[in-house]
C-alpha cells in the first residue's frame, strides 16, 4: 500500500507538500532528491505567511521543486477552524522534536533522503525566490 502512494504521489503534477517525512525520506531516496522540510505556523506567524506567499509559492521555487525536491510542511497552527488530526500533530511534533526543539518559525531545512541536514534558514530567508532556488542548487546533487 505505501509503494502504491508513493508511485500516485510521483504522479501529481505540481507542487505537493508532504505531512509524513519518513514518506519523503522513501521517496526522496528513490527519486535522488533532497527534502525541504518547512516548520510554519500558517495562520498566526506572519514570517511564516510571508515566506510561503513571497517564497514557497512563487513560480520560480515551485518550477524548480516540482522535480527537483521532496517538500514537508510541519504546520503548527493555533485557531481551533485550522487544526490538524491528531496523527498530524504526532507526526509533526516528532520532526520538530528531531530538527527544531527550540521551536523557531519559520524554519526551513534542506536534508537529504537520510536526514542529514545540509543548510538551514532560520526566520525569514532575506531573499528573492531565485536567491532562496540558487542556495539549494549549490548543494543538490542533480541542479
Amino acid at each position: 500500500m505505501k509503494t502504491l502512494f508513493i508511485f500516485l504521489l510521483c504522479l501529481l503534477p505540481g507542487v505537493t507538500w508532504l505531512g509524513n517525512f519518513e514518506t519523503a525520506k522513501t521517496v526522496a531516496s528513490q527519486q535522488h532528491k533532497l527534502i525541504l522540510v518547512n516548520f510554519s505556523g500558517s495562520d498566526w506567524c506572519g514570517p511564516c505567511i510571508r515566506l510561503r506567499k513571497e517564497i514557497l509559492e512563487n513560480a520560480v521555487f515551485e518550477n524548480y521543486a516540482t522535480d527537483k525536491l521532496v517538500l514537508v510542511r510541519a504546520d503548527f497552527p493555533r485557531q481551533k477552524k485550522n487544526q490538524l488530526s491528531k496523527d498530524q500533530v504526532k507526526l509533526n511534533e516528532a520532526l520538530a522534536d528531531r530538527y527544531n526543539p527550540d521551536g523557531k518559525f519559520p524554519y526551513t531545512l534542506l536534508v537529504d533522503a537520510n536526514g542529514k541536514v545540509l543548510k538551514k534558514w532560520d526566520g525569514f530567508p532575506d531573499e528573492t525566490p531565485d536567491q532562496f532556488v540558487s542556495d539549494i542548487k549549490k548543494l543538490s546533487p542533480a541542479n
